[in-house]
């Protein structure tokens, strides 16, 4: 889809160092976008530029398009991400109200920002991911499967995502608030289903992360759906089930599983192949 060009009117590009106490965070501030009475805002975490490896990860929280879990899906992902040298922004999206327009310009132009921003934040415009938690997780699903061009990102990562808008098997909440007066139109269900949109070669790799016993957003038609759908378009997706820890865990150390996902991601980005990557370090020495 395309969008008109996302430019930001205010910048705050000010360290905020009340918003983490992060180790191998060097540089964090915030970047907003007015829009009328509404904002845009990236919370953005840079790793040191030494330890940088050009990769950036920017991450959608989850909160049913009626909120964000800025937290446990957000901010709180800094430190994991920077101390393995990647560049981590969190957006702070707007809620749709029924207008799926909103949300899905400010990831689309959030995407662009990074890649417009790669040679200050020392970031390979070909290795920026998207990541997205729950209804972020359709969001970030959506971006994977429907942006063009320098909107769309070269990874996913998609933990308990939202992805279909059908009756069976849908959250309920996310498909009414998403989708607003079209949630019973049969085209657009179909559209915004994200395992039905994915297309081969052009739909980039993926990890879909869950707890099978997932409650709030079931598995099958969500997040396995997702992946069933990209290994048969002959895409490349990993998928990790774990067998407890429910809807929401993010990054709570209660989570059963926890330093096992954290060490199932760590490996699957270790794998992930970095376009460039070796030109872009040495570009990146060379600056120095």
């Amino acid at each position: 889809m395309k969008m008109k060009k996302w430019m930001p009117v205010l910048i705050l590009a000010l360290l905020m160092p009340v918003m983490i106490q992060a180790q191998s965070v060097s540089k964090q501030f915030v970047i907003d976008i007015p829009h009328g009475n509404d904002t845009t805002s990236l919370y953005v975490f840079l790793p040191d530029e030494q330890m940088a490896t050009g990769r950036a990860v920017l991450d959608c929280p989850g909160g049913g398009y009626t909120h964000l879990s800025m937290q446990n899906e957000g901010v709180d992902w800094a430190e994991f991400f920077c101390s393995r040298g990647i560049a981590f922004v969190v957006l702070k999206y707007r809620m749709p109200k029924g207008d799926r327009n909103i949300p899905i310009s400010d990831a689309e132009g959030a995407v662009r920002m990074i890649r417009d921003s790669a040679a200050l934040w020392h970031v390979n415009p070909h290795d920026v991911g998207i990541m997205g938690f729950s209804a972020g997780g359709h969001l970030a699903s959506t971006i994977s499967t429907h942006a063009e061009g320098d909107a769309r990102p070269d990874f996913s990562i998609l933990f308990y995502p939202v992805i279909t808008m059908g009756k069976n098997g849908q959250h309920e909440g996310s498909c009414r608030n998403f989708l607003g007066e079209e949630r019973d139109d049969e085209r657009v269900i179909e559209l915004y289903s994200n395992d039905l949109q994915v297309k081969r070669r052009l739909t980039p790799r993926a990890i879909v992360i869950l707890a099978n016993d997932d409650k709030g957003v079931p598995p099958a038609t969500n997040g396995i759906a997702y992946y069933t759908a990209m290994r048969k378009a002959g895409n490349k997706c990993a998928l990790y089930a774990y067998p407890k820890g429910g809807h929401g865990f993010g990054l709570r150390k209660t989570f059963p599983s926890h330093q096992q996902m954290l060490d199932d991601l760590s490996e699957w980005l270790e794998r992930l192949k970095s376009p460039g990557r070796n030109s872009f370090m040495k570009k990146n020495k060379k600056r120095k």
